[in-house]
């Protein structure tokens, strides 16, 4: 049996590794990884920000059928009562399973079929008395009375500067010390399930000193701009340390950038640890590599910050899988159909010949990397409930060339072409020479959403939802009732 190891970044866009085309972010070990199995380069999060991304993960299934649409209003925390997960099958099937960094379960030590977690929660404390494993190794390392946070920069910030304690003391470090511990001392009887989840480079923008000036003097790209983004030009919100938009100086944004990609340089160092001790353990060769992020990061595009959007920077992800040795036909490098982070679960059971025992939402990517030019889904459908403001609340679908975004509180569509406007810099929403393709699209997104019986269409047309209630899965509260997913069988 094959073992597993699943790493994923926080807040990571696809265009932010050396693999996908950046010549000034330093990813040598991933990309490394990237050239011994399939790079996916049209992966979407299917709602980007961190929980009901992280739970289409978990289950297999679409944020509507997991119940969980957002982080704002009207959504609810993880929970449990998840009767199928990822690490469940592969502990049902004899693994040993591991997770270390970042879960975001709630509550924060519920293990959703893991056997163990070791957590770095990014300073959260939802349950009374929480204190993450890593902040007390932490407090137990340090050489001073110097906290995790105390360099004064905010979860959600887009400040940055260099990481104010040793780089030993790193999330990043601890979370592949954590990993390398486990692969040390698990059980050698039983393949292993690790999944090793970065907090960074999700803000704090805060590398050790030598990552933050690696990028100094490197010509880091820009933030993109368009002809839509005055939308976002708010003047009181960009005030915020932690500001979801507006213009920020010039010098703000290439601080932030130059954080983010020093963080992302830091992960990859690190992984370049893990690598070589599964390496001289002969562990590497025999294992299935997954590797990707939960959601990407505006960084300043379109005057916008963090996730929850349905644009590139937000919702595109990066996804590698390295088969394992064993798995020996040949696998296409590069495969840009779309895919999303529900597929994972069902390309792992997939690639480790385990049946699949429930209804999944995700389809299986293992015939995509064989070559296989027929495949069932031909685009991706993305939502997100309310998070920051309204207006955010947004529903997507994407084929990789066209993407089509409806925002049901303001009533407004965006359309882009992907294939000569990666940056979506020009919305064509109102060009009459694409008012075929505009009307194409939203009948997809019509039929989609009319079997929710939530007011979201009548006929043919969406239904424009300002004033009304927010959007509420009834699935996340029949989970609570039930426990259990049998009912969606």
């Amino acid at each position: 049996m094959n073992n597993v190891i699943l790493i994923m970044t926080d807040q990571h866009r696809a265009d932010a590794l050396g693999c996908y085309g950046n010549s000034v972010v330093e990813t040598p070990n991933l990309d490394w990884l990237a050239s011994q199995g399939t790079r996916f380069t049209h992966a979407y999060s299917p709602s980007p920000s961190c929980v009901p991304a992280r739970a289409s993960l978990l289950t297999g299934l679409d944020p509507w059928h997991t119940g969980i649409l957002g982080m704002g209003r009207g959504q609810g925390p993880m929970g449990v009562g998840f009767d199928y997960t990822l690490p469940g099958a592969l502990a049902e099937a004899g693994y040993q399973t591991f997770g270390v960094g970042k879960m975001h379960f709630y509550p924060q030590r519920a293990r959703n079929g893991f056997h163990e977690t070791v957590l770095d929660e990014s300073g959260r404390q939802e349950d009374p008395g929480f204190v993450s494993d890593y902040r007390s190794w932490f407090l137990q390392q340090r050489s001073g009375p110097y906290d995790i946070s105390d360099h004064g920069i905010g979860w959600n910030s887009w400040m940055a500067r260099p990481y104010h304690a040793p780089e030993a003391l790193h999330p990043t470090a601890w979370t592949v010390n954590e990993a390398i511990s486990f692969v040390e001392r698990r059980d050698p009887t039983k393949p292993f399930f690790l999944k090793v989840s970065f907090a960074r480079p999700h803000s704090p923008y805060d590398p050790p000193s030598y990552y933050f000036d690696l990028y100094g003097d490197k010509p880091i790209p820009e933030p993109y701009r368009g002809d839509w983004d005055e939308q976002h030009n708010d003047p009181v919100e960009a005030l915020k340390p932690d500001a979801w938009r507006g213009v920020q100086s010039p010098e703000a944004i290439r601080r932030a950038r130059q954080g983010y990609y020093g963080s992302i340089t830091f992960i990859d160092h690190q992984l370049g640890r893990l690598i070589r001790v599964l390496q001289k353990k002969g562990l590497f060769d025999p294992t299935l590599f997954v590797f990707l992020s939960d959601h990407g990061d505006m960084l300043g595009d379109h005057n916008l910050w963090r996730k929850t959007y349905a644009y590139e920077g937000s919702a595109r992800i990066p996804l590698i899988v390295k088969p394992p040795a064993a798995w020996q036909q040949p696998v296409l490098r590069e495969v840009s159909h779309p895919v999303v982070m529900q597929d994972v679960m069902p390309t792992i059971l997939d690639f480790l010949g385990l049946e699949v025992k429930r209804r999944l939402d995700g389809i299986s990517m293992k015939s995509l990397m064989g070559g296989d030019k027929e495949h069932e889904r031909t685009y991706i459908h993305g939502e997100h409930a309310t998070c920051y403001s309204e207006e955010q609340e947004m529903q997507f679908l994407t084929d990789g060339k066209i993407k089509y975004i409806w925002f049901p509180r303001l009533g407004t569509e965006q359309l882009f072409d992907l294939q000569t406007d990666l940056s979506e810099s020009v919305n064509l929403a109102s060009h009459p020479e694409w008012h075929d393709v505009i009307a194409m699209w939203r009948q997809r997104l019509v039929q989609r959403l009319a079997s929710r019986n939530l007011g979201l269409t009548e006929g043919d047309q969406l239904v424009l939802q300002a004033g009304k209630p927010y959007i509420v899965s009834p699935y996340y509260q029949k989970r609570l009732e039930a426990s259990s997913y049998d009912w969606l069988s």
